[in-house]
């Protein structure tokens, strides 16, 4: 039976999806969050399980199909554990399931840490504008363009 809490999460989850059929509803991977994803698949809603910190979360994501299972990844870090590892090892259990639920790495801090997942196969992230400066900043591509842009403008 559902409670008030996952009638609450349903009713907002369905109010967002109304407003366009591309939008992704983001839950909270607690008990509530995962009827409330089951009910909303059955709506033919798609889910987010948010607030994710543990490796067997993605598990729990993956069997209750969620399109997508969010680590944060910044704030792993920030506990003291290897967020490459905790953000690796989800990876593999998602792949080795079988599954459709798709890892969105969330938190990232760095443009670093972007490359390096990406290298284990991740490829779907959130960021702020100020990582997204960071994939452009590099002083060696800074010098390279300057010397370019001279030449032209000689040209």
């Amino acid at each position: 039976m559902l409670g008030y809490r996952d009638r609450r999460l349903i009713e907002t989850g369905l109010a967002l999806a109304a407003l366009d059929p591309r939008l992704v509803v983001k839950v909270p991977i607690t008990e509530n969050g995962i009827r409330a994803v089951a009910a909303l698949h059955a709506r033919g809603v798609r889910t987010t399980l948010t607030a994710v910190y543990a490796t067997h979360q993605a598990l729990t994501a993956a069997a209750a199909e969620a399109d997508y299972v969010a680590p944060y990844f910044g704030r792993i870090g920030d506990s003291g554990r290897d967020a490459v590892s905790v953000i690796r090892e989800m990876n593999s259990i998602l792949s080795a399931s079988g599954s459709k639920t798709r890892l969105l790495v969330a938190s990232l801090r760095q443009a670093h840490d972007l490359a390096a997942l990406a290298a284990l196969g991740c490829d779907t992230f959130t960021f702020s504008p100020a990582v997204a400066e960071q994939l452009f900043a590099d002083s060696q591509t800074a010098e390279a363009a300057a010397v370019f842009e001279t030449t032209a403008a000689g040209l």
